[in-house]
């Protein structure tokens, strides 16, 4: 018979999953950057994809803490919102809109990894898991922090320039 699962094991496959997804996005920003025609946009997806760099190597730091192999688990939550940035980049192509779709995209993904943070924060706290609560805070602040910008982004310029 399977031992029960615990919270510290609900924990450990958030991380894999959410391993998985920074690993995705590390591959996506580069091509979003490329198709973002906004300097501000494209210059915010460079940005991010450096901090999404520390953000893998802050969650192979929480793996080690809890004396776990850092492994990813497909995250098909991810996959889905990646696979629509995609659809967004080939239907708007060449357009006004394709910043604002881009920027949207974006977002999906930030608030993706807020609620995925936010929550595994709480659960290593509960855990008493502190280091690992902090990398994790970390992350969920650069997070919030990118979400933000993309908001003043769109409303300062690409969602009136597609207007």
């Amino acid at each position: 018979m399977a031992e029960p699962k615990n919270l510290s094991d609900l924990l450990y496959e958030t991380l894999m999953d959410i391993y998985f997804a920074e690993k995705q996005i590390l591959t996506a920003l580069p091509k979003m950057a490329e198709a973002a025609q906004s300097p501000d946009l494209k210059e915010a997806f460079e940005t991010h994809r450096g901090q999404t760099e520390d953000h893998v190597t802050r969650l192979e730091r929480a793996f080690e803490l809890m004396g776990k192999p850092a492994q990813p688990k497909t995250c098909n939550a991810i996959l889905g919102i990646i696979e629509e940035g995609k659809e967004v980049m080939e239907a708007f192509k060449g357009t006004a809109a394709l910043d604002p779709g881009l920027l949207a995209a974006a977002q999906a993904v930030e608030h993706y990894e807020i609620s995925r943070y936010g929550t595994m924060v709480t659960w290593a706290e509960t855990l008493g898991l502190d280091d690992v609560a902090d990398l994790l805070a970390e992350t969920l602040d650069e997070e919030e922090t990118t979400d933000e910008l993309l908001t003043e982004i769109a409303k300062a310029t690409v969602n009136a320039r597609a207007a």
